[in-house]
């Protein structure tokens, strides 16, 4: 008797688990993507100031090499850091696909029902050759 107990509230748990979730609302959306945007600007913001970093480490350890009169190897070449800026975030327009062809026209309204009561061997003899 407890196995079947728990077994059916295991499977009740697993009935919940598989239920699915609405799909998120348009302003749930936005503000996910406006995080999204801010979490790839905070990223440049790190790679700036590490890059800072790792150039005023290179220049000390020049200066100390050089105050030793020890003959450091030449510095290798690297792009220079990229600063960021301040964040900024535009909501993406949506704009909605023009017709180019004009193929899509909205159908007029029905004035009279599809159908007819006259049997269609009636209205579409057959041709006999």
């Amino acid at each position: 008797m407890k196995k079947l107990l728990i077994t059916s509230l295991l499977l009740g748990a697993c009935t919940l688990a598989a239920a699915k979730l609405p799909a998120p609302s348009a302003e749930a959306k936005a503000k996910s993507d406006e995080a999204a945007a801010k979490a790839a600007w905070a990223m440049k913001v790190d790679t700036y100031q590490l890059c800072q970093s790792q150039d005023r480490v290179a220049a000390v350890y020049f200066k100390s090499a050089q105050a030793a009169g020890k003959a450091a190897p030449p510095a290798t070449a690297t792009p220079p850091c990229e600063d960021p800026g301040a964040f900024s975030y535009a909501a993406p327009q949506t704009v909605k696909p023009l017709e180019v062809s004009g193929a899509h026209s909205p159908a007029e309204t029905a004035v009279s029902p599809p159908s007819t009561r006259v049997p269609d061997a009636e209205s579409n003899p057959v041709k006999k050759p």
